[in-house]
């Protein structure tokens, strides 16, 4: 058996079970499981089994990749290994060490027993999947931790250290010594108590009782916890309701209760959603043309070079992972501003209660501030964070290719600029490399890693292991102007200006994509962002010629000192003390002035109409990306979108939510938008990799290119 390998120690059978890389429950495994048990209980020279992982992870789950297919229902089912475990007459201890998540956990609670190490860490995670536990886990936990505590793990759907469970009976033994031989003497023991008193029934989860005497007012306030909290995703009324099962059912009559709720929530949209980026997050990290064993660049320290708000946000990120960090500056006063930055966020972390103040200080330690280049020769790493200007960007690389050590990475956090026109202004572009942070950059999961033509696949390599020492989420993309994320935003905002323009409100507007899901509309986000950064873009892409059409209203906008919440104005009115945004009379004349100006006729747009050209255009703006590989696959697209600019999440990125829709009937109201003759001329040209797989009755996840 390949996957299960068999021994017998002191009486005891070690069933030591692998399918790397986390022993993931797949049907091959469960054949081999159920076969190795039924071989233990008729062994006659074992009368114990221990159930441990061959490679120090107990078991992460049911395999995902099978949750698509047919290949999750084939028996043998994971419910009948659950079966042979209950009803082994022989006493089965789960060997716990790793992780035991979801099925690995379930697995472990249908043992007898559970002999735990103390670094191990348990949880039941499907939630963050939208479904439920399906293998028993809503019925046996309750059991064995009680309503509020199997509420609060599945809830959370966190890995939690088994030390929080260590006086609960879901572990019999804590253990910090090798657990293999802490289970099998464990299993003795438990095998000479039984000689001593064989009357004794073996214990069983689904035995236990369900005592909980507030069990009506836990589970309404429970109910309405997570009614406001996740009114979008189905999974965790349905977990509510399944510890209900299990405390007012038998235990088979609560099983059968968990599966009437399992399987409408794995065939939902939210739960398809939340998959498909359970893969893009693995995806994202696989990046074409990048041996897996492509060598990595030592990084000891690091330089920033700038001190605004988006460089001292990047230097956070490399602080907290205890990286020493320079920041550089031009002048003092400016120096001294982005050290305040800094310590204004650690400031913010002490007084929430989120770091003690001895952690802060030392992190403010390895800030090193400068304003000499001498200084910072020795960086492993230097990002520039200056002003969006290509001579401003001249600048400092043309000295930084003067200044640093051989072998040093030179990257740019440009959120729009040619990388590659960048890494020209040096003697080594092999060495250069775009790193987009958003903003706030020590908040902003998401960091656009931008690929240039001569970047060196170890400095690519260095990057993606860096963002993930740093907590990023990264995205592999392409030299082009505004790269992913922001190269369809401006497509986004270009409709969002034109249905201004047509007779739609910013608060207007912006209500009907918040109400499709988005954490905030183009007009607030823009005011969040500045709206003199998307000016100063514009005034680049008249001058480039990239852009057809002036955005009149916009520019003035930014003209009036309008930029935003950071001026107290912007396409809304900001009060002090106050970031909700207010409508403005100010605004409200701008547009009509200008509306007038041009002799143009308004119309009320329906709410569907204004989320359907929002969201069709970032649709039809990703599909050029991905055709001209800008983006390495659909998938990576969504990641970006869901983790740097709001996406709602329940709808898996904009790809994924056109792959549900169907590609075939994006199409057709694409070319229902194109037939509005006061949209911008061309603007709505189906894309042709999206025309071809409508055509073809094909998907962006699944096989774009």
């Amino acid at each position: 058996m390949g996957h299960v390998e068999y021994s017998v120690s002191d009486g005891v059978a070690v069933l030591a079970f692998q399918l790397p890389p986390v022993n993931s429950l797949s049907h091959a495994l469960r054949i081999e499981l159920i076969a190795a048990i039924e071989r233990a209980i008729a062994d006659e020279a074992a009368a114990a089994l221990v159930l441990i992982g061959a490679n120090g992870t107990f078991c992460a789950g049911a395999d995902i990749k099978e949750f698509s297919g047919s290949g999750m229902w084939r028996e043998p089912h994971i419910l009948d290994v659950m079966a042979v475990l209950d009803d082994s007459p022989k006493p089965v201890v789960a060997a716990v060490e790793g992780v035991a998540l979801g099925g690995g956990l379930e697995l472990a609670m249908a043992c007898h027993y559970r002999v735990v190490h103390a670094g191990a860490k348990l949880g039941l995670p499907e939630v963050k999947l939208g479904i439920i536990p399906g293998a028993g886990g809503t019925q046996r936990l309750p059991r064995l931790l009680g309503v509020e505590g199997a509420l609060n793990v599945m809830l959370s759907g966190e890995p939690l250290p088994a030390t929080l469970f260590a006086k609960s009976p879901l572990i019999d033994r804590l253990v910090e010594t090798d657990l293999r031989v802490a289970a099998v003497a464990f299993a003795a023991e438990v095998v000479a108590a039984r000689r001593a008193d064989a009357s004794k029934p073996l214990p069983r989860a689904r035995d236990r009782k369900v005592r909980e005497p507030n069990l009506e007012a836990l589970l309404q306030f429970a109910r309405n916890s997570v009614r406001a909290a996740f009114k979008e995703y189905p999974a965790p009324l349905a977990i509510i309701d399944a510890v209900q099962a299990a405390a007012r059912l038998p235990f088979d009559a609560g099983m059968a209760e968990e599966r009437r709720l399992f399987e409408p929530l794995m065939a939902s949209p939210v739960s398809k959603a939340l998959r498909h980026i359970f893969f893009a997050e693995r995806a994202a990290q696989r990046v074409d043309g990048l041996p897996s064993k492509t060598p990595v660049r030592e990084v000891k320290s690091v330089a920033i070079i700038g001190g605004g708000t988006m460089g001292a946000g990047i230097a956070v990120n490399f602080l907290n992972a205890g990286i020493p960090t320079f920041m550089l500056e031009v002048a003092q006063e400016a120096l001294d501003r982005g050290v305040g930055r800094v310590r204004d966020v650690y400031l913010g972390q002490v007084k929430k209660g989120r770091m003690d103040q001895a952690k802060a200080e030392s992190r403010m330690a390895l800030l090193k501030p400068t304003l000499a280049y001498a200084d910072i020769g020795g960086a492993d790493l230097v990002i520039e964070a200056v002003f969006e200007d290509m001579g401003v960007k001249e600048k400092v690389f043309r000295q930084l290719d003067a200044t640093m050590k051989p072998g040093a990475i030179l990257a740019t956090n440009t959120s729009t600029l040619d990388v590659d026109r960048i890494a020209a202004f040096t003697q080594r572009p092999q060495d250069v490399v775009g790193l987009h942070f958003f903003s706030p950059a020590n908040v902003m999961k998401l960091l656009e890693v931008v690929r240039g033509a001569k970047t060196a696949p170890e400095v690519l390599a260095t990057a993606m292991a860096l963002a993930k020492a740093i907590r990023k989420t990264a995205v592999v993309s392409g030299v082009c102007d505004g790269f992913i994320g922001n190269r369809m935003i401006n497509q986004y905002f270009a409709q969002s200006l034109q249905m201004l323009d047509e007779g739609a409100s910013p608060q207007e507007i912006d209500a009907a994509i918040e109400g499709f899901g988005f954490a905030m509309g183009p007009f607030r986000m823009s005011d969040l962002a500045g709206n003199d950064i998307s000016y100063h873009i514009r005034q680049r892409q008249y001058a480039e010629g990239k852009l057809k059409a002036r955005a009149v209203i916009a520019d003035k906008l930014v003209e009036m000192g309008r930029n935003g919440q950071k001026s107290g104005a912007g396409w809304y009115d900001y009060r002090p003390g106050d970031r909700n945004a207010h409508p403005s009379p100010v605004v409200e004349k701008l547009v009509a002035d200008e509306r007038a100006a041009a002799g143009t006729a308004t119309r009320r747009i329906p709410k569907e109409e204004i989320v359907d050209r929002l969201v069709y255009s970032l649709v039809n703006e990703g599909a050029r990306i991905l055709e001209e590989r800008i983006a390495q696959r659909a998938s990576d697209i969504d990641l970006v979108y869901l983790t740097g600019y709001g996406f709602p999440v329940w709808r898996g990125g904009p790809m994924q939510y056109a792959d549900s829709v169907g590609l075939y009937e994006v199409a057709r109201r694409i070319r229902k938008l194109a037939s509005n003759p006061r949209d911008i001329p061309g603007f709505w040209t189906p894309a042709p990799l999206l025309a071809r797989l409508a055509a073809e009755g094909g998907s962006f996840n699944g096989g774009a290119a």
